[in-house]
């Protein structure tokens, strides 16, 4: 669901919004307060389309009652239909025209409204049986990478106590041309998505008398990771006679995914309170981040860091969280002192580089 729309009384829309994300609930706040002060001005033959993440049978439950309670008939006078949003942020080969648009209709004649509509703007539209099948679509895609996110994440572990080289493994099993798909371990999930929405089909399947073990075992998983990298950066600079307490580290990369400037959810900030919690002095440096925006849960006064020979040998620690295309890794790489690695960026077994 959309973070910057605050209808009605903002404030307290808002805060039943972040305190139902917190015990992964879904809040419907935006959703329905926005749909409220659509329908008094609805007129006979519009289509009203909600594309936010949520859990199946929110358009039949929520939302069409809503317009119905103005007089009017959907399917007939009002169509209603949900199309999940689609989006990669910082991809420049898939954009909106070019991916595919799923459409569910709360009737056949919803659904014949709603797949005109996004025909004009979008290459390919994917009708679907209902609204409900839409919204478990968006689901299942998000779901997929979060178990498949958990399941390499754990495997990273399990490796790294073997002394096997994770990002080497999957290289090699990525060479098959069938039936495997490589996904890639990091530092924790971040992103508007992946790391909540799963749990709007938690909680709906406990209506149901379900208990969704996949999706919370690899919530559980996924959410261990900033303390597990944090555990690394301890045992690192202990075996260089350092304490993690009083020693400077700079975190590069705290958008949650390379090359955007999206923080949200974005595991590096978890990692600098972590890291800070325990008496670390923790600064940043990201291309795509000059100022620390106050996030959620997180607040830093910090600006990023020029990333200039002096000013990386001064750290005793760098901790890559964020892989950046801009970075300058053999820069990095010749002037750290320590430097712990949780996305693969250094293939080869060089003396200051700690694989995390």
């Amino acid at each position: 669901m959309p973070q910057d729309l605050t209808p009605g009384d903002g404030q307290d829309v808002l805060a039943r919004f972040k305190e139902a994300r917190e015990h992964r609930e879904p809040d419907l706040s935006f959703v329905i307060g926005t749909v409220e002060s659509i329908v008094p001005h609805l007129r006979p033959g519009q289509v009203i389309s909600l594309e936010s993440t949520t859990y199946p049978g929110t358009t039949d439950e929520e939302i069409v009652p809503r317009v119905e309670a103005q007089g009017l008939k959907v399917g007939v006078d009002a169509f209603v239909v949900f199309s999940p949003e689609r989006e990669d942020p910082g991809n420049a080969d898939y954009g909106t025209h070019n991916i595919p648009k799923v459409v569910g209709g709360y009737t056949k004649g919803c659904q014949d409204v709603g797949v005109a509509l996004y025909s004009a703007a979008v290459d390919r539209v994917v009708p679907v049986s209902s609204t409900r099948a839409a919204e478990m679509t968006k689901l299942l895609e998000n779901i997929h990478r979060a178990v498949n996110i958990g399941l390499v994440n754990e495997m990273k572990i399990v490796a790294d106590r073997m002394g096997i080289d994770i990002h080497e493994v999957i290289r090699a099993a990525a060479t098959k041309p069938f039936g495997f798909v490589p996904y890639y371990p990091g530092p924790g999930l971040g992103g508007h998505c992946i790391p909540i929405d799963p749990f709007y089909l938690t909680w709906k399947a406990r209506e149901f008398g379900i208990h969704t073990r996949f999706i919370e075992l690899a919530g559980e998983i996924n959410s261990s990771m900033p303390g597990w990298v944090v555990g690394k950066c301890v045992d690192a600079l202990n075996e260089r006679g350092r304490a993690l307490k009083g020693s400077r580290i700079l975190v590069l990369g705290i958008a949650y995914k390379k090359n955007v400037d999206d923080m949200r959810e974005s595991p590096s900030a978890e990692l600098m309170e972590l890291l800070s919690a325990k008496g670390a002095i923790v600064e940043y440096s990201d291309p795509h981040v000059p100022v620390f925006k106050k996030m959620r849960r997180y607040s830093f006064e910090l600006a990023s860091v020029a990333l200039t020979p002096e000013n990386i040998a001064s750290y005793d620690l760098i901790l890559l969280a964020t892989d950046h295309d801009r970075f300058d890794y053999d820069l990095i790489q010749a002037h750290a002192k320590l430097i712990v690695d949780t996305r693969g960026r250094y293939s080869n077994v060089l003396p200051n580089v700690v694989k995390a």
